[in-house]
């Protein structure tokens, strides 16, 4: 896949932009030429009825599923992702609901799991040993860079952490190695409130570095906390994005479900 050219764009070309997204599965339609834009240091959520497609079109921009038509441009450019790996390489990271960690290895393997950094020696570049200390000052100094260091070791097992410390660890790895911008999905639903107001701020701490966010959530009050646009998603297309401070909460809800029309909303479609 060549990728060549992608970094130069003017202020006001879109991260990433969806046209005319489609996806079938068999007779089922789960993206109906739907469209999608994330903007530069942004934090763009994604909500949308059970079905309505938002996790459909939000797979295909990183590369999980292959769209049947349209196009994906990553900072104006045309891509052709083939698997979530091609996404990752352009430096675009996903934080899973599921977290996508394995509980019984470190911190620090975690944070370095499927990009591994081995020893410049013999021993790294022949017998693959990994260089352990580089990974773990790495891995420490990111967790302190969004103030997580509250764990009792960089090398302790994930298993032994609260759900919000594992969140963390999960945000500080794609912060970490995202270049591009980073996919949230449902990052506090299976989180207390304490949690989840932690994982909030390093969402806002993410930010703040200059890295966009698509926040995929149906909190509605996380939503209206700290996104700056909410694409409105139903019945497999973009129904209508939003700035969240011209809109309400309760005629977000209203579109989401079909109750209200962009039109009764004030809002372009």
């Amino acid at each position: 896949m060549d990728q060549k050219g992608i970094g130069l764009m003017s202020d006001n070309t879109p991260i990433v932009q969806g046209r005319g997204i489609v996806k079938r599965y068999g007779h089922v339609t789960a993206i109906d030429h739907s469209d999608f834009e994330l903007r530069k240091g942004e934090i763009l959520a994604v909500i949308g009825d059970n079905g309505a497609g938002k996790s459909s079109i939000v797979k295909a921009i990183c590369g999980a599923t292959i769209p049947d038509e349209g196009e994906i441009l990553i900072e104006g450019k045309k891509v052709n992702f083939t698997s979530p790996i091609d996404a990752r390489n352009m430096g675009i990271e996903i934080v899973y609901q599921q977290l996508a960690m394995s509980p019984a290895l470190s911190i620090a393997d975690n944070m370095f799991m499927g990009r591994e950094i081995r020893k410049g020696s013999f021993m790294g570049k022949y017998l693959r040993q990994l260089d352990r200390p580089a990974m773990e000052k790495f891995a420490r100094d990111k967790l302190s860079e969004l103030g997580l260091m509250t764990v009792q070791s960089i090398n302790q097992a994930v298993e032994t952490l609260s759900g919000g410390q594992r969140q963390g660890v999960a945000v500080a790895r794609a912060a970490a190695f995202a270049s591009k911008f980073i996919i949230m999905d449902e990052p506090t639903a299976a989180l207390g409130v304490k949690e989840s107001r932690r994982v909030l701020e390093l969402i806002q701490d993410v930010k703040s570095r200059g890295i966009p966010i698509i926040l995929i959530s149906h909190n509605m009050p996380h939503v209206f906390e700290v996104a700056d646009r909410i694409h409105i998603h139903r019945l497999g297309k973009r129904l209508c994005t939003v700035d969240s401070k011209d809109i309400s909460m309760s005629d977000a809800v209203a579109l989401m479900t079909g109750a209200m029309t962009p039109e009764e909303a004030g809002v372009a479609a």
